[in-house]
């Protein structure tokens, strides 16, 4: 028999997932499907994340609202998304998110794992 269908408020995300320092990620969807996790990451003004990676996981993001930046390839690739716009973070795939902007940037994140993975890294090619 199937699952059942499982809703989440937007009063009910959390900050209880692996964090980024300069990114607020709040868990949407967090150990609930062995197959898939969701969360909603925030970038303020002027941001950037800590060079990371997702272990063993692929990565889809949406751009909600705003426009921000993957920053990838030892820092070399540095790919803009606007609001409508999916990026895919392959697994393992070293990247950083970054907000040069003067405006908030949202993105819903989906995660082939039942909980994130978030490996932050001294520096690119770093452990």
């Amino acid at each position: 028999m199937a699952a059942p269908v499982q809703i989440t408020k937007a009063s009910e995300l959390h900050t209880n997932t692996g964090q980024t320092e300069g990114m607020i990620r709040q868990g949407a969807i967090i150990d609930k499907s062995d197959n898939l996790s969701a969360s909603v990451m925030i970038a303020k003004p002027h941001s950037f994340s800590a060079i990371h990676h997702h272990g063993p996981q692929d990565t889809v993001v949406y751009c909600v609202r705003g426009q921000g930046a993957v920053v990838s390839e030892g820092g070399k690739k540095k790919q803009v998304l606007e609001k409508g716009d999916f990026a895919l973070i392959p697994a393992h795939a070293e990247h950083q998110e970054i907000n040069d902007g003067d405006e908030e940037v949202e993105w819903i994140i989906t995660r082939s794992g039942r909980v994130p993975v978030i490996e932050n890294l001294g520096g690119w090619g770093q452990s």
